[in-house]
């Protein structure tokens, strides 16, 4: 639970922080992987991020970390791309990368399967349109439990 509330917290700082530098903030992800905790931030923007725009961010957002200081142990900040197979979060995400294939697993079975690879086709508040083996799939938003960008070579 601490998880949840410590990355909802450096969402709401960073988000503000990331548009001002002309990037977006895909994710916050707060875990514990060995016996370390990492408190890692997605970035983007059209076109990739590079090297100084991790950077930056970092630097932004180490400020305010040692002013608030929401994390409640050490850990290590660690900001990047979301990489080829960015997640897709919001409904404006699923929009903008509409023409794309994604990976989408849902909460509840859809048409006896909780995992789809398909090419979004549509995308609005309410629900996800996917093209599969040349078949429409519509899946209610509220049933969408991930979904990311499915690389292409």
């Amino acid at each position: 639970m601490v998880r949840h509330k410590v990355a909802a917290q450096v969402e709401e700082a960073a988000a503000p922080m990331a548009a001002a530098l002309g990037l977006e903030l895909v994710d916050v992800v707060y875990v514990k992987e060995g016996g370390n905790w990492y408190l890692r931030l997605f970035i983007d923007r059209e076109g990739g991020v590079t090297l100084d725009d991790c950077q930056a961010m970092s630097e932004k957002l180490d400020r305010w970390l040692d002013e608030v200081d929401p994390v409640p142990q050490s850990y290590h900040l660690e900001v990047s791309s979301p990489g080829l197979e960015r997640p897709l979060k919001k409904p404006d995400d699923f929009r903008r990368f509409q023409g794309r294939m994604i990976q989408l697993s849902t909460f509840a079975p859809v048409e006896g399967r909780k995992k789809f690879t398909g090419l979004l086709v549509g995308a609005g508040e309410e629900s996800v349109q996917l093209e599969i083996q040349g078949r429409q799939l519509v899946i209610p938003m509220e049933q969408v439990a991930a979904a990311r960008l499915k690389a292409e070579f």
